[in-house]
């Protein structure tokens, strides 16, 4: 089954894959691997976690995330059926220096993975604290995809 198919059957309708907001490119292939920009939210969630953002609200952010990151890999190679696995993510959670669920909050992200590419989404990962994000978001996350 296509990727395509396989959001449609979720429910999932992906974002368009913005230009980049700074002196940066969304995408680099190198060789077989796709390393996709830190992505934020497209709600732009934004606080820290600790200080009156929930894990469920950072956890929904990250997830929104995925779903930017998967628009970025689609822009850049033409189909997400050329995605043979999600190697690694990355999420960034902007959270006060005492909170401690990182790994809850990005799973948000890695469990989008696993619902559009089966075992073939099941990565890599790390879950890190940040102390302020970009454009005071909750949440970034960043990508690495095997592609065919």
């Amino acid at each position: 089954m296509s990727i395509d198919k396989r959001l449609t059957e979720l429910g999932i309708t992906l974002p368009e894959a913005a230009a980049p907001a700074g002196s940066y490119v969304a995408c680099v292939q190198a060789g077989n691997l796709l390393f996709v920009s830190g992505q934020l939210p497209p709600d732009m969630t934004k606080g820290r976690l600790g200080d009156g953002v929930t894990v469920e609200a950072g956890a929904a952010a990250a997830r929104g995330c995925a779903m930017v990151l998967l628009a970025q890999a689609r822009a850049a190679l033409g189909s997400l059926d050329r995605v043979a696995r999600v190697v690694k993510l990355t999420g960034f959670v902007a959270s006060t220096p005492d909170f401690t669920q990182q790994p809850e909050v990005v799973n948000g992200a890695s469990d989008l993975m696993v619902e559009v590419f089966g075992d073939a989404g099941r990565h890599a990962r790390a879950a890190v604290s940040a102390a302020a994000l970009p454009r005071g978001v909750a949440v970034e996350v960043e990508a690495v995809f095997e592609v065919r």
